[in-house]
């Protein structure tokens, strides 16, 4: 940051770009007041520069008493604060009587008593001030560190004094007419910009015998620290390692100390950590912090101790994650373990003779912070033989049982609950460097029995206060998810004889009871836990059945059937982001590891709808999911009930699995960038296969033993699983594909002649970059591969085409057929039309309607015999009085006319005199039915 900078956003401005240089200017500054102008707050003019020409002098002879009686005014002038307009020539002559102090020791008082001064308010008259004296402001500030190098103790401090009245800004004793105090954060930021914090650790070098002052600067230096700014600056004066080699100088007052280590954490937070952690990575400051720590965890006992003593922890365990550092050379790393160990293994070192931890929340954090730096102390390999002498297992396990009834316990309940949890924790990182260890302490049985406990329904009440808590409230899940992630770390160090020992011990049983009572005991509070718990169950089961036909059938249709009840999940629970993707993710990999090459197990798994639900699965189109769903698939196809199961799938829209798998070649082969026209077709035929990113990368030779670009395509992406998933079901006879499908699978069924085309052309390009020249022979031979290659691709592009020719020919028979049909209703509509108008043109017109009935009779007669047969009876087939032309039986229901106003439809004809055997409709014989006259008649008038 600039000092013009700096100075703005102290004030709240933003920076006009330019300092203005406070000189030349009217010689102002505070003078000799009267009563009156004292009671307003008024400064008097002084003549500065005049002061500064005495102190310049050096050849009269009342020369000295002169210069201290015009300081000794200056500093009169001044009790109320110093203006910036005047702090360069004020600090100048401050420095004039630093210089003089050497010589002519009156002097030392004076300039005590200007630095006095330099802690009170800097006024302001304008608002633009502090950005315009921004650099002599800076520059005076800078002065005060200089000053440092006068032996004299009197000065330092003060001048320690000045900074730290920084941080404390006070308003001015009186107000002063025209004038206001400068921003609080002023001085603050006009010290960043000056570089004081790097010049007040460079004087730390000055004061090594003297405790008093340099108590004083490692103060000001505190404060000084609450910057990133002035951080930097301290680093790069070495202060991490300056201010921690001398963490153990003798101090009675244990303010050294204290202030060290809050330096300490502030340069860790606030500056650059990596560059920290270097500096205070060497041997002399490991052995300061060793020393420090040993002296405070023996001989502290208050409160402020034992804060004290957890810091240093808390500092060295950071330093310790840097791999260079010499923890073991200065026999820190064997002092943790002793300090980590003694209360739960018994140990002669006198270090720890007679020591003992309290409940207190102190002891508390400092066995939290013990069990942490052992498992950043066990990824130094060194370190193994450390803890193996130490005994950290066996101290560890004490803590792996259930809790004890009516046992005096120096933890509280919640305090032990922590403990163990942490405990088992710090297991799971350490125990699989120790596998002998653990093997001799009987891990695997204790973990086991513990896991038992967690299962059990015995009453406890856990409290969940902790980080490793988390969930695990009022129940056992905490325990049993710790238990379960130290068994995991086990099993994944592929010991044979440890996972042996838990197959010998029934675990793959206990896991697969443990995973059912999760199901029927999780609520949603749970859920997150309960999940991760089920992940790691199925990865341990994973882990111990994989390459072991034995333990497979051991797994069982048990292991099978939660597997499944996993599969069921509702997919919409993949996105609450709970650890349902993890659960899953550990699901596919229990199928490999468990299900895959146990033919039982297998036709288990098909029978109860297993393919089904994979393929449910790789229609979701999750790309995490898909690549081993597809491993999955070109194993199971080895079985031959696969294929039928395959084939008998149907998803969304009856979708076959050919076609799902078709389409997600299309999408795979877009993401790489492979390039294929609007039709899906090959584009190049002499490299089908090419991504994008083989297209921007160049061949390079490589040695025989390195896989080439081509031969990494393989394994990076789901081609080829796809192609050796449809290679198994037979390129032919494929159900519901498009002719789309068709022109992808001509790619697909080719792809390892492609392939190997793509390896074949890369070989040829190797030789061309080697500059090598291959015999005759190998020269055509390496020509006919190529040219075979390339004319396949020209084969199955022509093949594509044809495809594609087809299908459109096709289509326009198919838009024929549907015009056709079109047609048809058009003319069928047409005709409808024509006989509503007949039928409505009889209705409406007497002539039409006669020639309609005339002709109805002719098509009547004509349809008769012209002679009877003989015996034969005759029957008629109309009805005499009946006035309609279409068909008709002897039954007629007319809706439109109400039966109770005409009598019914067929009343005047001679059917309706017969008696019927029903009663009511239209059939029934109205006796009195009055005619609109007669209703007219009988209306009285």
């Amino acid at each position: 940051m600039s000092m013009p900078e700096a100075a703005a956003t102290a004030e709240g401005q933003e920076p006009d770009g330019k300092i203005r240089s406070s000189s030349p200017r009217h010689i102002r500054v505070v003078g000799v007041l009267t009563e009156d102008e004292e009671a307003q707050g008024a400064f008097k003019t002084m003549d500065l520069n005049r002061v500064i020409n005495l102190l310049e002098e050096t050849d009269k002879d009342d020369l000295e008493e002169k210069q201290l009686n015009s300081v000794k005014k200056l500093v009169q002038c001044y009790q109320n604060g110093l203006p910036l307009r005047d702090l360069a020539q004020i600090f100048k002559i401050l420095n004039l009587c630093a210089e003089k102090i050497e010589n002519q020791p009156h002097f030392i008082e004076s300039a005590f008593n200007i630095l006095q001064l330099c802690g009170l308010p800097f006024l302001k008259k304008k608002v633009s001030d502090e950005i315009t004296y921004a650099e002599d402001t800076a520059n005076s500030i800078a002065l005060l560190g200089e000053l440092m190098k006068i032996p004299n103790s009197e000065l330092r401090i003060q001048i320690c004094k000045c900074i730290i009245d920084f941080y404390h800004a006070e308003p001015p004793k009186k107000h002063i007419t025209g004038y206001q105090q400068a921003n609080s954060s002023y001085k603050i930021k006009m010290a960043e910009v000056s570089g004081l914090a790097k010049t007040m650790v460079e004087s730390l070098t000055l004061l090594e015998n003297q405790l008093v002052e340099k108590l004083w600067v490692l103060k000001a230096l505190q404060h000084l620290s609450t910057s990133e700014v002035n951080c930097t600056l301290m680093l790069k004066a070495q202060a991490a390692k300056e201010i921690c080699a001398h963490l153990n100088d003798p101090d009675p007052s244990g303010q050294l100390l204290f202030r060290s280590s809050e330096i300490l954490w502030n340069l860790l937070e606030k500056s650059p950590k990596e560059e920290t952690i270097q500096q205070l990575s060497n041997l002399e400051c490991l052995l300061a912090l060793k020393e420090v720590f040993k002296n405070l965890f023996m001989r502290g006992f208050s409160h402020y101790d034992r804060q004290l003593r957890n810091d240093i922890l808390v500092i060295t365990t950071i330093i310790a994650q840097n791999p260079g550092t010499p923890m073991i050379e200065c026999g820190f790393t064997r002092d943790l373990i002793l300090f980590a160990t003694f209360t739960e293994v018994k140990s002669q070192n006198p270090l720890v003779k007679g020591l003992k931890l309290s409940n207190s929340y102190e002891d508390f954090e400092l066995k939290k912070l013990l069990f942490n730096i052992i498992v950043i102390l066990c990824k130094d390999l060194p370190t193994i033989q450390l803890l193996i002498d130490g005994k950290v297992i066996l101290a560890l396990f004490t803590y792996v049982k259930k809790p004890e009834k009516h046992k005096i316990m120096e933890w509280s309940a919640a305090q032990y609950e922590e403990l163990q949890l942490h405990a088992i924790a710090t297991l799971s990182s350490v125990a699989p460097f120790l596998t002998e260890e653990y093997m001799l302490c009987q891990g695997n049985a204790r973990v086991l029995a513990f896991l038992e406990w967690c299962e059990s329904e015995d009453s406890f009440f856990s409290h969940g206060n902790s980080f490793h808590g988390t969930g695990g409230r009022a129940n056992k899940f905490a325990q049993m998810r710790y238990s379960l992630r130290l068994l995991r770390a086990m099993v994944y160090t592929e010991d044979e004889t440890i996972n042996n020992d838990l197959c010998e011990k029934g675990t793959i049983q206990q896991l697969i009871g443990v995973f059912k009572n999760t199901i029927s005991k999780s609520n949603d509070k749970e859920e997150a836990i309960v999940l991760e718990i089920q992940s790691d169950i199925l990865l341990i089961l994973s882990g111990l059945c994989e390459h072991h036909i034995p333990r497979k059938e051991i797994f069982g249709t048990e292991g099978v059937d939660i597997i499944l009840h996993v599969m069921k999940t509702d997919p919409t629970k993949l996105r609450t982001g709970l650890g349902y993707n993890v659960l899953l993710l550990s699901t596919l990999d229990s199928i490999w590891c468990c299900i895959l090459g146990c033919y039982p197990l297998e036709d288990y798994f098909l029978e109860k709808e297993g393919i089904f639900l994979l393929l449910d699965l790789l229609a979701l189109n999750q790309k995490k999911f898909c690549n081993l769903i597809l491993g999955i698939m070109v194993e199971f196809c080895d079985n031959p009930k696969t294929t039928a199961h395959v084939n008998a799938w149907r998803g969304k829209k009856d979708q076959t699995a050919a076609s799902l798998l078709i389409k997600l070649w299309r999408k795979e082969e877009k993401e790489l960038g492979v390039k294929r026209d609007k039709h899906g077709m090959i584009i190049d035929t002499k490299k089908p296969l090419f991504t994008s990113f083989q297209e921007e990368q160049k061949i390079m030779p490589l040695p025989a033993n390195c896989p080439t670009l081509a031969v990494m395509d393989v394994a990076e992406n789901i081609r080829a699983k796809i192609y050796a998933v449809l290679g198994k079901l037979d390129f032919e006879n494929l159900p519901g594909l498009s002719a789309e499908d068709f022109v992808t699978l001509c790619i697909i069924h080719r792809y390892l002649d492609f392939k190997i085309g793509e390896i074949w052309n890369e070989i040829c390009e190797e030789i061309k970059l080697e500059k090598l020249r291959p015999v005759n022979t190998d020269k055509k031979i390496l020509e006919a591969i190529t040219t075979a290659s390339e004319n396949i691709g020209k084969m199955v592009a022509s093949l594509q085409s044809e495809m594609i020719e087809s299908q459109a020919h096709q289509d326009v028979q198919n838009e024929q057929k549907v015009y056709t049909k079109i047609q048809a209703t058009h003319k069928q509509r047409e005709l409808a039309n024509k006989s509503w108008e007949n039928f409505l043109a009889r209705t409406s017109n007497a002539k039409t309607l006669k020639k309609a009935k005339r002709l109805q009779e002719k098509a009547i007669e004509s349809s008769r015999y012209s002679k009877p047969p003989p015996n034969a009876i005759f029957h008629r087939t109309d009805i005499k009085g009946l006035n309609t032309t279409v068909p008709s039986g002897r039954v007629v229901t007319v809706e439109s006319t109400p039966a109770r106003l005409l009598g019914g439809p067929l009343a005047d004809t001679d059917i309706a005199l017969k008696k019927l055997p029903i009663r009511g409709g239209a059939l029934q014989k109205v006796k009195a039915v009055k005619t609109v006259n007669e209703l007219k008649k009988s209306v009285p008038t």
